[in-house]
Parts: C-alpha cells; structure tokens; sequence
C-alpha cells in the first residue's frame, strides 16, 4: 500500500475526532518516529510504498488514535524542552506548563551561581523535571523521589537516554513528610508537580488524558486536595539549605489556598507565576534571609 494511501484512510477515519490539523500532525509523527521520513517526504514520492508490516504499524497506531490512545503513548516516546523522554500509561505525559516551571527553577538555578547545586525532584514520575535540571547542570547532584519502583525504571532510563546522572530514591513522601531517605545533606532546590486535579474538575479533564494518563498521578481527593503540597512543604521546610527554594506546579483554582498554606509553613518569600495561558501555574516559597 502506497503511504498516500494510508494519509486518506487516516484522513478519512480520524477527522472526525480530532481534525484535519491535527491528523496530519499525528501522521508525520509516525511516518517519521517508525519510518524515519521527515514530514516533506510525501511530497517528494506520494507513491511510497510500505510493506506489510509497516502498514500493520500505521493500522496499529490508526486503530489506537480511534480509541483516543495520545500519540506519546503509541510510539512510547515525548520530547521535553528538545530531550527524547521514554512514556507509558504508569507516567503522565509532560505538559508544556511543566517546561515552563523548569524554566523558571533552570533560572534561578543560574542566578545562586552554585553549578555543584542539591536539587530533589518530588514525584518525578518519567523524570522529565530532574533530568533537564541535570543536562542544564551537569555538576549538580539531582535526586529524583517517586512512590513507585517500575516508575522509577522508566525514569532511570531516561536518564541514561538523555545521558545525565540522577539519583532516583522510593519513598512515599505523605508518609516520611521531614526527611529524603540515604541523603542526610540539605537541598538548595525542592521542586515538585504533585497531582492537583480534584475529582469534581474531572468533567474539564479532555477524554484521552481521562482514558489513558495514570489517575494516580492526575488527581486528588476532593477533601484535601492541597495533601501532597502540605506534605512536600513540611519536607521543604526541613531539608532547604540556607537560600534555598521551592517550587511548584500548581492548581489554578487553588493559588490563593497555596500562598497562605506555604506562608503557615513559615515561608516568607512567596512568589507565583502565571502560565502562557495566563493561569496561576506555578510558585516560588522561600525563607528571608
């Protein structure tokens, strides 16, 4: 079958779902991450043809693309602020908003001017926030905690992936709330995006993330929904090195409840910041010095 061929039934069968738009987008993805065509290449021989196995690949995604599978998940692989980074279903997808927090802790990073930085990565999930800390600072020695054993491989192996160096330690932070387990040094940076959706912004949640993405790692109860902040801000409390900083991604609805939650922690210097959306995503909690 020609790759031609395979664009209209894509087409043809997905439209209606997703979009012209963003089919097209899916397609190229896969022609180059299973074929490695760049995305020019159909207009260069539109009567490419696959072989039988190559089309059973494109039915395989076109058939997981129906049932709304995100396209991270089919071909196991996303990029995070230009790194590769291996996915499944135990790992959330990295959003764009998480790129943007690691931004702002990359920069203030460079602003201590301590390049050999401790820096705890809380519920690192694919790893995604520690290993870009660790590729930007290579001398720094960055831990990445998650609950989860089988996670944590995910994680490792992005690490070597992206050939950086983290340290991935198991441990359920709402339970050892005061200390990060074989390490007894502070840190200069605790960052963390903990699952803040609450159960009653489900119907808000798009269907594929709600079908597909780890529950686990998307949403809290609705009674205390700020728990894992309440607990990673204790950890912080306990564990921040003279200057040091924490930071968040964050519940829009909740940044208020945030600022006074950090502040009853004794943090002095809060600062929180909008996402590109022009939501309250993320924040800063530090002590004066």
């Amino acid at each position: 079958m020609r790759l031609k061929s395979i664009q209209k039934i894509f087409h043809k069968q997905l439209d209606p779902i997703y979009g012209k738009q963003e089919v097209d987008s899916f397609f190229f993805i896969l022609i180059e991450y299973y074929f490695n065509l760049p995305r020019y290449y159909l207009a260069l021989d539109p009567d490419f043809g696959l072989s039988k196995d190559e089309q059973a690949l494109m039915i395989k995604a076109l058939h997981d693309l129906k049932q709304e599978r995100p396209i991270q998940y089919i071909i196991g692989v996303t990029n995070f602020l230009g790194m590769p980074f291996k996915v499944n279903e135990n790992v959330l997808i990295p959003r764009p908003e998480t790129e943007e927090l690691v931004g702002w802790v990359l920069k203030e990073l460079k602003a201590m001017n301590k390049t050999d930085a401790r820096v705890l990565d809380v519920g690192t999930g694919s790893g995604c926030i520690a290993i870009a800390i660790a590729k930007e600072f290579p001398a720094a020695k960055v831990y990445g905690l998650d609950v989860n054993g089988d996670i944590l491989e995910m994680a490792k192996e992005n690490a070597e992936l992206n050939n950086v160096q983290v340290h991935f330690l198991i441990s359920d932070v709402l339970i050892n709330r005061d200390s990060v387990p074989h390490t007894s040094d502070g840190f200069d940076i605790i960052v963390s995006n903990p699952p803040y959706v609450r159960y009653a912004e489900k119907r808000y949640i798009r269907n594929n993330v709600l079908k597909n993405e780890p529950h686990m790692a998307l949403f809290v109860d609705d009674s205390n929904p700020l728990k894992f902040y309440d607990a990673i801000s204790e950890l912080a409390y306990h564990n921040l090195n003279s200057g040091g900083q924490l930071f968040f991604e964050i519940n829009a609805y909740l940044a208020k409840d945030m600022q006074i939650l950090l502040s009853g922690k004794g943090f002095e210097l809060i600062e929180l910041r909008q996402d590109i959306f022009g939501k309250d995503r993320m924040i800063k909690a530090s002590f004066d010095q």
